[in-house]
């Protein structure tokens, strides 16, 4: 179900996508510290830099209240977990005011 509304619309995009490169840049990460592509390749380096000015302000902030356990850093998930109750609230939202 889409909401009929443009801008309740636009929101729930823009948040699907922020979702999307949040898993893109937990996999790229995770594939730069096993090795299995390397920053000396322009594009993928620049890649990187985009996924980085992306996400990594969002999970500085989340590095400051929640640190890493065990080396494990639990930001991602935590955005994530923020983005799905973002969604649902603005669907909630939406549905109760008929838009």
């Amino acid at each position: 179900m889409y909401p009929t509304n443009p801008i309740i619309w636009l929101i729930l995009e823009i948040l699907n996508i922020y979702t999307i490169v949040i898993i893109v840049a937990v996999v790229v990460s995770w594939l730069v510290a096993f090795n299995v592509i390397n920053l000396y390749n322009a594009f993928i380096r620049s890649v990187v830099r985009i996924l980085d000015a992306l996400t990594e302000p969002v999970f500085a902030l989340v590095r400051k209240v929640i640190p890493s356990i065990a080396g494990l850093d639990l930001s991602p998930l935590i955005v994530l977990l923020a983005v799905y109750f973002l969604q649902y609230s603005v669907g909630w939202f939406a549905f109760r005011m008929g838009i």
